[in-house]
């Protein structure tokens, strides 16, 4: 399984780390716009081949391409490298706007290819595990989740420059950020919310800098909060009648186990061998290719159309507004 890259940036480092890690699959091409940074970020990761001619890498000899560009340039590469018949593994959050995904659903099941969201929540075992431990709590009433991280553009930003992460042209801002992790370890567990609301401090620019999205299910709610602006201790926590779980420290990775507190005790928790968790992405990704059939896709990608669409609202309600919106 022969895998290019598309994108530098500390996720790709993790990503190839985590698909050496398996010693299934080859990480073989990166691309990137600029030939000195490809060149650069191959030598480091031990790439062979670099790319700075888009259709000269699609036409390569790849199995997959795994994308890691910029949010609102997700789409676009995902839609190219299915029309060149390339598998696609594209980075969270999968694309801007439900329509983009719906578009890319459609094509990947017309060309029978692979295509897989890069979102670690549904592949942790600790998430695995807590999806079993869930009954043990009787009915569930309150959620809570805080997954805050003082970015470190948000000083650029303060000062009036402009990164992606804080671009509205570039589908940037807390809650695809990091409140998309909250948004789909909820989803994941307990399917959409009844309802939605999205409370966000919203810069100048229209971005989210920080938010609190609000989600009412037949019998609890749940609040997931995130931050670029600030930080806090963060957390996980599933509250019911019977008892709670407690995970942490994100909801994203899970890496300190959880604790399952009941009347009759507490339990510890942690099947989580690895500190770079996309090894559990790449293992579920690698098996599902060998077993060659692209339809086995499909859970999961209804699962990620799920959450586009919750995003897509969450976005209305705060008034976030893309270029993606006017495009699409």
């Amino acid at each position: 399984m022969k895998i290019g890259t598309v994108g530098t940036n500390f996720i790709v480092d993790r990503f190839i780390e985590a698909v050496k890690k398996t010693g299934k699959a080859d990480i073989s091409a990166v691309y990137s716009r600029n030939g000195e940074t490809a060149r650069t970020f191959a030598e480091k990761n031990g790439v062979p081949k670099t790319y700075t001619d888009r259709n000269a890498f699609l036409q390569s000899d790849l199995d997959f391409v795994y994308v890691a560009a910029p949010n609102s340039l997700h789409y676009e590469w995902s839609l190219a490298a299915l029309k060149a018949g390339r598998n696609v593994i594209c980075e969270k959050p999968f694309v801007s706007t439900a329509v983009e995904l719906r578009e890319l659903i459609s094509l990947a099941r017309e060309r029978r290819l692979f295509l897989f969201e890069a979102l670690t929540v549904p592949h942790l075992p600790n998430f695995r595990l807590i999806k079993e431990k869930i009954p043990a709590l009787g009915t569930i009433r309150f959620v809570q989740l805080n997954f805050s991280q003082y970015s470190s553009r948000y000083g650029a930003f303060l000062a009036g420059k402009n990164p992606n992460l804080f671009n509205p042209a570039f589908s940037g801002g807390a809650l695809m950020d990091l409140n998309y992790y909250n948004l789909c370890f909820v989803q994941r567990l307990f399917g959409a919310p009844k309802k939605l609301h999205y409370f966000a401090n919203i810069a100048e620019n229209g971005i989210d800098t920080s938010g609190l999205l609000v989600m009412k299910y037949n019998t609890f709610i749940a609040q997931a909060a995130a931050t670029k602006d600030s930080d806090s201790k963060n957390f996980v926590q599933i509250q019911g009648e019977s008892g709670y779980i407690n995970a942490g420290p994100t909801a994203s990775n899970l890496r300190d186990g959880f604790s399952l507190v009941t009347k009759d005790g507490t339990e510890q928790y942690n099947v989580q061998d690895f500190e770079n968790v996309l090894y559990y992405e790449a293992l579920d990704f690698i098996a599902a290719y060998e077993a060659g059939n692209p339809a086995d896709c499909l859970p999961a990608l209804e699962d990620s159309l799920v959450s586009a669409e919750l995003m897509d609202k969450a976005r209305a309600d705060a008034g976030i507004v893309f270029a993606a919106d006017h495009s699409r």
